[in-house]
C-alpha cells in the first residue's frame, strides 16, 4: 500500500533550521525563534502543524462548495494552538472560519460541518500511532 503523503526532514547546519521535502520538488523549512536559539528564518514547527490544519480547512471548504455551486467566494482560516497557555492535560486548538460571499445560514452551517471533517481535523481529533526506526 503507498503512504497517503510522504517528506523528508533534515538538519542544514543553520541551528535548529530543517529542509522539508516531499520528493515532488517542493522543498520548505522550518526554523526556531531566535528567543529559542534558532535563526527564526522559517516557520515553527507548531506553525507548520497549524498551517496543515488551516490549508486542509479552506481546499476542503472550496470543494464541498464548488460541487454544491454555492456562492462561496473565499475562506479565511485563524487557528491559534493553546490560545488560552498550556492546559493541565492535552493540546487546544482554536479555529476560526471566515466564509465570504452570499451564503444562506443553512449553507455556513453546513460549511462548518464539512470543516469539522476535513482529512486533517480527522487525523487531529482521531487515534495517532507513530512508528519510530533509527537507521544509519
Amino acid at each position: 500500500m503507498t503512504a497517503r503523503a510522504r517528506l523528508t526532514a533534515s538538519t542544514t547546519g543553520d541551528d535548529y533550521r530543517v529542509a522539508l521535502e516531499d520528493g515532488a520538488g517542493h522543498l520548505w523549512h522550518a526554523d526556531e525563534p531566535a528567543a529559542l536559539g534558532g535563526g527564526d528564518t522559517a516557520p515553527t514547527p507548531d506553525q507548520l502543524l497549524l498551517s496543515a490544519l488551516g490549508a486542509c480547512t479552506a481546499i476542503t471548504l472550496r470543494m464541498y462548495a464548488a460541487r454544491k455551486q454555492w456562492p462561496l467566494e473565499g475562506v479565511e482560516v485563524e487557528l491559534a494552538l493553546d490560545p488560552d497557555g498550556r492546559p493541565a492535560a492535552g493540546t487546544d486548538i482554536a479555529r476560526t472560519i471566515i466564509l465570504r460571499g452570499p451564503l444562506d445560514a443553512d449553507q455556513r452551517e453546513r460549511l462548518l460541518q464539512i470543516a469539522n471533517a476535513c482529512p486533517i481535523h480527522r487525523l487531529l481529533t482521531g487515534e495517532v500511532r507513530i512508528a519510530s526506526a533509527l537507521t544509519a
